[in-house]
């Protein structure tokens, strides 16, 4: 029963029935607490309610993703590729220069130890103070909050090869290469993420890989796609969040 139809039922068996008026009134304000009930339920959702709804979205999210990363373990090998896509406008801005494939921002060399899935790259700015090499989990350089999604990629050498790129990689790493605020490629004392990897699986490699460097006007350098474009390399799993 609608409200104004209730109050015109009241009404009209208040002067029929004689219904005292104290009843009446009793009645009359139910029929408000319920309405107000009725509305409460019908309302659309506030800013708290919609703000919630958005935060279990992205905790979902995040657990699916994570999911996807633990699924492809099995999968990677000493010595593989990974490339994420960053979220953050920097990595948007790095993407940019790919001339061929701006799909990924930002790279790093995989390396079992173990037992543990460790990558090695060299990364700037905020997120890393000291600016020297880092390795980490896998987990951590593929955090989805931060990324949309990763690649890995193989190349087709021995694992002799490998081997020897993993020790170049190390080796970096221990030396404590600083990044390449520059992105100079002549320089091997500061190194950005893509020469990181172009000069491990290069040097690594003795010279057997090869990468060919992308130039805006008279400025060389290495793009993330230079890497996983190599002839040689091929995609094994790609893996966007959602």
């Amino acid at each position: 029963m609608g409200f104004l139809n209730g109050l015109q039922y009241m009404l009209i068996h208040y002067k029929k029935r004689n219904v005292s008026f104290t009843a009446a009134l009793f009645f009359f304000q139910l029929l408000i607490v319920v309405s107000l009930i009725t509305a409460c339920k019908s309302k659309t959702p506030t800013t708290a309610e919609k703000s919630t709804t958005n935060q279990q979205e992205e905790i979902n999210k995040l657990k699916r993703a994570f999911v996807q990363i633990n699924a492809i373990k099995p999968l990677i090998q000493n010595g593989d590729l990974i490339t994420r896509t960053g979220a953050d406008f920097t990595s948007e801005s790095l993407r940019s220069l790919n001339q061929r494939d701006q799909t990924y921002s930002h790279c790093g060399i995989i390396s079992i130890e173990n037992d543990s899935i460790l990558v090695y790259h060299a990364l700037g700015g905020d997120f890393n103070p000291d600016q020297k090499i880092l390795r980490q989990p896998m987990e951590v350089f593929a955090q989805p909050g931060d990324n949309r999604g990763i690649g890995v990629f193989r190349f087709n050498i021995s694992n002799t090869l490998k081997s020897d790129v993993i020790a170049m990689t190390q080796k970096l790493y221990r030396q404590g290469i600083m990044f390449d605020m520059k992105f100079d490629l002549a320089s091997d004392d500061h190194m950005y993420c893509a020469e990181f990897v172009y000069k491990s699986f290069s040097w690594g490699t003795h010279a057997q890989l090869q990468f060919t460097t992308s130039h805006i006007r008279d400025f060389a350098f290495v793009g993330v796609d230079d890497i996983f474009l190599h002839p040689l390399c091929h995609l094994e799993k790609r893996i966007v969040y959602n």
